[in-house]
């Protein structure tokens, strides 16, 4: 089979000076000269026969030609990165896991003993950042857009799961339980009824960035069968590792993911007054691009973390 194809370093130029809306850091970035890059885009249009660029006094904007040709023109360099990385000895394997703090730190660490034992070659880099809970605007595509500078790497994402262009595994589907310090539960008395919490302060969730999507105390106290009680006071924090913070110093009532909690509702440093669960409207997923999905290293820990799930599942 012959193909009909433009040269490589026209589409290479195509696809980063779409990425930049520049010529000079298109050219920066494949260590050419922007007169290169305008060249090779020059070729390129007319190979085609249409503009691919609208060139403005201060910008550089994409056609609809350019706009139609973009997203296909990334899967194909992605894939033939994925094809030549798959087969390409690599001195060490290297691997990125993003995930949101809160749950890197309090599900993902416990666990990586595991994973290091039963994949002792792969070097592991795990990064916690707010960026992995889905809201207005904020997508994987931020980590693992580019197949070229993201190298091996997967996200765990808490959002809701439906990511176009990036396979996307179920990890887990939590919920929301009532938890505070049993040094607090001691001070404020024994509580036989939900409707008891009216006079307790109460620790709000702010880490996920669409309001619509947080847990809220009204909804709990809903559920509970509980009206008439002001869910609106209490601190505020924008991280769900500050919120489990306060409530293991005492500070106050908190709604927290199970899995985030389980540990230490287990081992007694933090209590479940009220056996009330509320469903959370996100989950737990693995993210990877799906360039990068037959990768032995993403495979290998794939397999291991959806594992470590369903066991997390079963146990629960």
């Amino acid at each position: 089979m012959s193909y009909r194809l433009p040269p490589l370093p026209a589409l290479r130029a195509f696809e980063a000076a779409a990425r930049h809306e520049s010529f000079k850091q298109a050219a920066a970035e494949l260590c050419v000269t922007p007169a290169a890059v305008s060249q090779q885009i020059k070729a390129l249009e007319a190979y085609l026969g249409a503009p691919l660029f609208r060139r403005l006094p201060r910008a550089l904007v994409l056609t609809e030609a350019g706009q139609l040709m973009l997203p296909r023109v990334r899967d194909g360099l992605d894939a033939l990165i994925a094809a030549v990385e798959l087969v390409q000895a690599r001195p060490e394997e290297g691997l990125t896991v993003h995930a949101p703090p809160s749950f890197a730190q309090r599900w993902m660490v416990p666990r990586l003993s595991r994973f290091a034992a039963a994949c002792p070659d792969v070097a592991l880099r795990l990064a916690g950042d707010m960026s992995n809970i889905d809201g207005p605007g904020n997508g994987p595509d931020a980590m693992l857009g580019s197949a070229r500078d993201s190298g091996n790497a997967v996200a765990v994402r808490f959002g809701t799961g439906s990511y176009p262009g990036f396979h996307s595994d179920l990890l887990l589907q939590p919920e929301y339980v009532l938890v505070c310090s049993p040094e607090l539960l001691a001070r404020c008395g024994p509580m036989a009824a939900p409707a008891d919490l009216g006079q307790q302060i109460l620790i709000h969730d702010e880490s996920i960035p669409d309001e619509a999507m947080r847990p809220r105390w009204a909804d709990w106290f809903r559920l509970a069968g509980v009206a008439d009680v002001d869910s609106s006071r209490g601190p505020r924090f924008s991280s769900a590792v500050l919120v489990l913070e306060a409530a293991l110093g005492g500070q106050g009532m908190a709604l927290a993911l199970w899995p985030l909690v389980e540990a230490d509702v287990r081992s007694g440093r933090l209590v479940v007054p009220f056996p009330v669960v509320l469903p959370s409207r996100y989950v737990y997923s693995l993210v990877v691009s799906e360039a990068f999905l037959e990768r032995p290293v993403i495979q290998a820990f794939r397999s291991w973390l959806l594992a470590e799930a369903n066991q997390a599942s079963i146990g629960s």
